[in-house]
C-alpha cells in the first residue's frame, strides 16, 4: 500500500523489515499456518510410572562415545532416569534403552509424553 503513493530504492525491503519489527502489525497479519486444535491437558497420574514423560538432551560434548542423554520422568513423583545414548541410535537401540533402565524397574506406562509428535497410547 505504501507503494501507491511514495517510491525509494529499496522501498520493498525496509517496508517488510518495519513489518516485521512492528508489534502492532505482527499482531494483525493473517497467518498462512493451519490453526492448532484445542488444547486438551494431561491426564493426571493417579500412581507412580502410570504416566511419564520422555526427552533428550542433545548436542553435547561426546564422553566415552555418548553425546545425548535420554531423560524419562515420572509425572506423578517426578523420580527421573538418565542414560547417556547417542543421536544416531535408532529407535530399536531407544526402546532396549528403555527396556533395560526403566521397563524393567517400573514396567509398561500407560501413557507417554514425547517432544516430538503426539503421544503414545497404550492399546
Amino acid at each position: 500500500m505504501v507503494t501507491r503513493n511514495y517510491w525509494w530504492p529499496g522501498i520493498t525491503k525496509e517496508v517488510k523489515r518495519y513489518v516485521e519489527g512492528c508489534d502492532q502489525c505482527q499482531r494483525m497479519k493473517n497467518r498462512a499456518e493451519m490453526l492448532a486444535g484445542k488444547l486438551r491437558p494431561n491426564q493426571v497420574p493417579e500412581r507412580p510410572w502410570q504416566h511419564i514423560s520422555v526427552d533428550f538432551i542433545t548436542k553435547l560434548p561426546v564422553s566415552k562415545g555418548h553425546d545425548s542423554i535420554l531423560v524419562v520422568c515420572d509425572r506423578f513423583s517426578k523420580m527421573s532416569h538418565f542414560m547417556a545414548t547417542t543421536e544416531k541410535t535408532t529407535v530399536e537401540g531407544l526402546a532396549r534403552i528403555f527396556r533395560d533402565n526403566v521397563w524393567k524397574l517400573h514396567g509398561l506406562p500407560e501413557s507417554v509424553i514425547l517432544d516430538r509428535g503426539r503421544s503414545l497410547q497404550q492399546e
